[in-house]
């Protein structure tokens, strides 16, 4: 069972990743992945363990999130559905394979590509540069290909796959408000299909502790969902009200630093 303590820091986490995606519109897994890491090395979790643990239930709290991001959005009439049912089965496909790979990889090497990945998104967020629309989207077969590789990507580093999605479908020539709501509707079918994949990774492995369902930490999944779905509006409402632009880049910056953390872990 976890301690009182990791409770309450768990509660900090999903607070602030809530908060967050509802104020400037991220992932929560760039934030939960990194401190969630920090978090069970302190409560002793195997070492080469925690990184694994921490993307599964970094994807399965966005399994609770999403849901209400992607309800605002389609009310608004953003959600694309029929793209979003052309990504879908490749985000499936390859969301189940990312899991089985990540299970696989050794965990310095998931803690590099984590790494890499925060730091791209940081630089994306500090430059702040929108793609242009150069091309339309591809037929059945591409789309399916293209929401394969987005499923890989996002199970590998528990995120919802906006990071790949939004810039596909911006140069597509699909509107970005479109293409932030349609984001938002597969980060639901991203994260399902990646915590199915890592509880099935994971059924058979000896010496994880109690608690875990495969590699998925129940209880660091109660806690963080409960929190971030109750502080996501808020930031939503605070977003109207604040200096976006400086709030990117400080974030950005925060984002490099869990990035050489990450770095650290997979280079230690």
């Amino acid at each position: 069972m976890p301690t009182g303590l990791l409770i309450a820091q768990l509660l900090l986490l999903g607070s602030f990743a809530g908060f967050m995606a509802g104020l400037l519109g991220v992932g929560g897994g760039m934030l939960m992945v990194p401190f969630m890491t920090f978090l069970l090395t302190l409560e002793g979790f195997p070492a080469e363990l925690t990184v694994k643990v921490a993307v599964a239930t970094s994807l399965a709290t966005i399994c609770f999130t999403s849901i209400s991001s992607v309800r605002a959005h389609h009310v608004r009439g953003a959600v694309r559905w029929p793209i979003v049912k052309l990504l879908a089965p490749g985000i499936v496909v390859g969301s189940l394979l990312g899991a089985q790979l990540a299970e696989a990889l050794p965990v310095q090497v998931l803690a590099l590509l984590f790494a890499a990945f925060v730091s791209f998104a940081a630089t994306q967020m500090l430059i702040g540069r929108k793609p242009e629309p150069t091309r339309e989207l591809p037929g059945g077969a591409g789309l399916f290909g293209t929401g394969s590789v987005i499923g890989l990507l996002s199970a590998l580093v528990g995120a919802g796959g906006a990071f790949i999605s939004v810039p596909f479908m911006t140069r597509c020539n699909v509107p970005i408000h479109h293409a932030v709501g349609t984001s938002a509707a597969l980060g639901f079918p991203v994260a399902l299909a990646g915590t199915v994949g890592y509880i099935f990774a994971g059924r058979d492995l000896q010496g994880l502790p109690g608690g875990t369902l495969g590699f998925l930490y129940l209880p660091a999944l109660f806690v963080i969902s409960i929190a971030s779905v109750i502080t996501a509006p808020l930031g939503a409402r605070a977003a109207h009200a604040l200096d976006m632009r400086q709030l990117r880049r400080v974030f950005a910056v925060m984002l490099y630093g869990l990035g050489a953390y990450m770095l650290y872990k997979g280079l230690s």
